[in-house]
This record gives structure tokens, C-alpha cells and sequence, in this order.
């Protein structure tokens, strides 16, 4: 019987941490919008052994912190670059351990999961992308990017959300059915 945590980028929201969670099968899955208890992970976990589950899989966003703890920094903020972090996946898979009982692995994807082959709608999104651009630019629509709010993209001005971070919000619908199908995020 086994613990995973897989540890992926997410400074300071857990979209790619939720995402890739529930896409691959995870069991808990920390994000930095919900700080973690992580007696209560290792509660989930153990209840998931006692029905039969021969492993779990956890995905700790980079950013997730435990409730009374903070976030793990590698390097402090210096000279116009951001605070590096790292080591959450680490930390949470120590814990767990110790809490849990279990043989426990971890692994940092971080910037690996960057990459590989474009699907087809990735292919169709970009190019959707650039023609909307484009009629933007020949309509003279200037200072504006172009957002995907399904089923359209959309011109929004750039000061709207330049130097703003976009958080999973807590009612979010994937965050939502994740709870649903009795995934953990340690609150």
C-alpha cells in the first residue's frame, strides 16, 4: 500500500494542480486557494486503505500550504524576480508518512509537464486565437487580448488583467464535482 504526491506547478493558483488532478484519478488533490490540514489527508488516505484502495495518489500544487504553515521557499524574492518555490510535494509526502504510516514516494514534475504534442484542439484554439486577433487589430481594437470564455473569444482590455493572478475560485465547477467524487483537498 502506497501514497504518490506529484508535485506540479501552481505558485499561487491550483488550476494545472486541479486539473491534472482530476484527469489523472487523484485522490487528494492541494492547491493554494485551500489551505491544507494534513492530519485530515492522512485520515482520507487511511480510510481509503480500509476500503480495499492498494494506493492513492496525491497532486500538491507548488503554492499549496498547510493551514498553520506557510509556503516552501527555495529563494527568497531578489532583484525583480519573484520568490522560487518548491518542496511542497516533499514536505507533504514526509508528513504523510510519518501520519499515515504508509511507504510513501514523491515526485516534481514542475516545468517536465510543460510541453508535448499540440492535440487537435489545441491546434484549432490557436489558430482561433490569431484570427480573432487579427479582426481585432483590423477592426483597430488596440490594448486588448483575446480570452476564451467558452463558447467565444473575446477582446479584453489588457489592463483588466495584466499583474492580476486568476485563482480557482471555490465554487468553481471542477472544484465542485472533484467533491463531488470524493476527492480530498485537506480542509
Amino acid at each position: 500500500r502506497r501514497i504518490m504526491v506529484v508535485e506540479v506547478m501552481g505558485r499561487y493558483a491550483g488550476w494545472i494542480a486541479l486539473h491534472s488532478g482530476v484527469a489523472g484519478g487523484a485522490d487528494v488533490i492541494l492547491i493554494p486557494e485551500i489551505p491544507y490540514d494534513v492530519d485530515k489527508v492522512a485520515v482520507c488516505l487511511r480510510d481509503r486503505e480500509a476500503r480495499g484502495a492498494r494506493f492513492s495518489i496525491v497532486v500538491v500544487a507548488e503554492g499549496a500550504r498547510p493551514v498553520d504553515g506557510s509556503l516552501s521557499v527555495i529563494e527568497a524574492a531578489h532583484g525583480g524576480h519573484a520568490e522560487r518555490l518548491g518542496g511542497a510535494g516533499a514536505l507533504c509526502a514526509k508528513q504523510l508518512e510519518e501520519r499515515a504510516g504508509k511507504e510513501t514516494r514523491h515526485v516534481v514534475l514542475g516545468h517536465l509537464q510543460r510541453g508535448g504534442t499540440p492535440t487537435a484542439f489545441d491546434r484549432t484554439l490557436a489558430t482561433r486565437f490569431g484570427g480573432k486577433a487579427v479582426e481585432l487589430l483590423l477592426h483597430g481594437h488596440f490594448g486588448k487580448m483575446v480570452a476564451n470564455h467558452p463558447p467565444d473569444l473575446v477582446p479584453i482590455p489588457i489592463g483588466e488583467v495584466v499583474g492580476k493572478t486568476k485563482t480557482v475560485p471555490l465554487d468553481y465547477d471542477l472544484l465542485l464535482t472533484a467533491r463531488s467524487l470524493g476527492v480530498s483537498f485537506g480542509d
